[in-house]
């Protein structure tokens, strides 16, 4: 794990994300924050812990994170209000928000204090733009996860992240992250200081490559007008 963690550092990636579960946390966590004592660091339970799991996530505290993402099932929006208040560290929901009306919802009860905007999951950019727009109100920070997008939805996703209200690195890897021939182009890279340029030309900014889709696809329906 710190062998990936420095390859990935070494390329300019400045904040790194575990994914945690019981009996996997405390310390791969404590080894990278020894590691690497400045890096910006979060951990990602993906709903895997409950309730009863209070009194051992608190030590997560002790690590200086900058959150704690969806440590809880996605519906146990309450429950999460009730860890929140127990923790120093902020809890950041992910699976939970599905619309802005849940967005809504886990501000008004204080579940988090912070929120990851899926475009995909949320309902698309107007539902993303919502939220963030929300967020923004609240004085909530929110940051832009990703779904292994190719670069057609990496494109959005650089889009959403360029809000203002995105005051916290996301999720956007570079292209070669996931894909060595991706289906639109041109590829996003990573730039020195881990940032991204956001295209300005109009549309997303990049462009299907046909014969790369050919070569990807599965199956294709052809509809024509009567």
């Amino acid at each position: 794990m710190l062998a990936r963690i420095e390859a990935y550092v070494s390329q300019g990636y400045r904040r790194v994300k575990l994914k945690i579960k019981p009996g996997w946390d405390l310390a791969p966590v404590e080894a990278v924050r020894t590691r690497w004592p400045e890096l910006a660091l979060q951990v990602d339970a993906n709903a895997a812990y409950t309730a009863d799991h209070t009194t051992h996530l608190t030590a997560l505290d002790h690590f200086d994170l900058l959150l704690i993402e969806q440590p809880l099932h996605y519906d146990d929006i309450v429950e999460h209000a009730r860890l929140q208040s127990q923790l120093r560290t902020s809890i950041c929901l992910d699976e939970s928000i599905t619309s802005p009306l849940h967005a809504r919802w886990a501000l008004d009860i204080d579940a988090c204090r912070i929120i990851n905007i899926k475009v995909g999951r949320v309902g698309g950019l107007t539902a993303a733009r919502q939220i963030h727009d929300l967020c923004a109100q609240r004085g909530i920070p929110v940051w832009c996860g990703g779904m292994l997008e190719t670069n057609i939805g990496r494109a959005a996703n650089v889009a959403v992240a360029s809000l203002p209200n995105m005051t916290l690195p996301g999720d956007i890897s570079a292209s070669a992250r996931y894909y060595q021939h991706d289906i639109a182009a041109p590829d996003f890279v990573l730039t020195e200081d881990s940032t991204m340029v956001v295209p300005t030309q109009p549309g997303t900014g990049v462009s299907v490559l046909d014969q790369r889709l050919r070569e990807a696809r599965w199956r294709h329906l052809v509809l024509t007008a009567s």
